[in-house]
């Protein structure tokens, strides 16, 4: 007989395996043997990459063996419930890791047929996490505090702040007039970069976030945790595809303007 398990039960779990995750992320960021390698795609990867991602699994496999996992580091693993898969960036923001920056974060999530679901973003350098599944609101806790987050109430892009996270990005995508548009357009702009862009307009501080050259694992957490606090979720073409490469997150009231800016037809 096939096991179930509820969202608020994966939840659950995904937030057990983000606690193990940054146990270990902390205790290797500004360590002096600090093991960074470079990947076949010129992207950095760290000794612990690996092992966050190995932990993440482990903690997985044991609660839910017939799951699909798929991370960044070790790839796709087989199971017997093909709608279920967990998405996992062990360190989002691995460059800034290995140069003793603060913004980075493990990413966990589980998509069901295709769809992220639950989303677990832990930011321990940080000191705050962000979280949410579908109905079940979205929350972040800082500080020892928890609290439930919502998106601003803008809806005009002339009193938007945007991030667009990348500048070479969005060239490399031959979109310049596109970002020059929605820069000069907006009240602020600012590039912040991975994960936490998507997380500060889920609390209401950004409205607008923006970026070419991702994959799933870059994007799985992130999804449930904007559209769970009130916002709106997509590739900057306007598709749900979560291998579309591009990510736009809003405040919802905002996200057909800037899908228009993306065309090319904003009056």
């Amino acid at each position: 007989m096939a096991l179930t398990f509820s969202l608020a039960d994966d939840l659950s779990l995904a937030l057990a395996a983000a606690a193990d995750a940054d146990l270990i992320s902390m205790a290797r960021f500004h360590a002096a043997d600090l093991q960074t390698d470079t990947k076949a795609d010129s992207t950095p990867v760290t000794d612990a990459d690996r092992a966050v991602e190995d932990r993440v699994r482990a903690v997985i496999r044991s609660a839910r063996p017939r799951d699909q996992i798929l991370g960044e580091e070790r790839g796709h693993s087989s199971g017997s419930e093909g709608s279920r898969e967990w998405v996992i960036d062990p360190i989002d923001g691995t460059a800034g890791f290995s140069r003793g920056l603060p913004i980075w974060a493990t990413l966990i999530s589980l998509t069901i047929n295709g769809v992220p679901e639950v989303g677990v973003v832990s930011a321990p350098a940080l000191g705050q996490r962000w979280w949410a599944a579908t109905g079940h609101g979205a929350w972040t806790r800082q500080k020892g505090k928890t609290r439930a987050i919502g998106v601003s109430h803008i809806g005009s892009m002339d009193e938007a702040v945007v991030s667009y996270n990348s500048l070479p990005g969005w060239l490399e995508a031959g979109a310049h007039d596109q970002l020059m548009t929605l820069v000069t357009t907006a009240w602020r702009a600012r590039a912040i970069g991975d994960f936490w862009s998507y997380m500060l307009v889920a609390e209401g501080l950004l409205e607008v976030a923006g970026e070419f050259d991702l994959q799933p694992y870059d994007i799985a957490a992130l999804w449930p945790i904007v559209t769970e606090a009130g916002g709106r979720f997509s590739a900057l073409d306007g598709s749900e595809d979560l291998g579309a490469g591009s990510a736009l997150a809003t405040n919802g009231l905002l996200h057909n303007d800037v899908l228009a800016i993306m065309r090319g037809d904003q009056s």
